[in-house]
């Protein structure tokens, strides 16, 4: 079983109300290969909601909205839950959304709301990571 993100699946769980649809992705869910999660979503964010990106406040990582509201319990506890599921299904593979706050694998947005990106990982990413999962993105998933 793989993970993916839900947007690249086609459903519509974007911070903009929108998703990301990558048609194979979809394929691989409705095939039964892959399953789709948000973990924004399931860490109890609404959709639509404010962007957010990891911005470092008081040497500390934290999830930020553009108004400055932090959202880093959410993400945590998205990331865990994406997590725990992974475990559960003894999942190997996932494919994230690039640049995501939540699912970004070695870019991320850098918190400056901008559209520049830095080194980084997002927190479900990062989870996953440290449990072996390897992580692909919708530019590279093919490969």
């Amino acid at each position: 079983m793989i993970i993916v993100s839900s947007c690249l699946a086609g459903i519509k769980c974007r911070y903009d109300g929108n998703d990301n649809l990558v048609p194979e992705i979809k394929e691989l869910v409705l095939s039964g290969k892959a399953i789709a999660l948000c973990p924004e979503e399931l860490g109890g964010l609404s959709t639509p909601r404010t962007p957010c990106e990891i911005v470092k406040e008081d040497n500390q990582l934290k999830v930020m909205t553009k108004d400055r509201v932090d959202c880093t319990s959410q993400f945590l506890l998205g990331a865990e839950k994406v997590a725990e599921i992974a475990k559960i299904l003894e999942c190997k593979q996932a494919i994230l959304k690039a640049n995501s706050p939540s699912c970004g694998c070695g870019m991320i947005y850098d918190g400056s709301f901008t559209g520049n990106k830095i080194k980084g990982n997002g927190l479900t990413a990062e989870q996953l990571l440290k449990q072996g999962v390897q992580i692909k993105n919708e530019m590279n998933f093919k490969e």
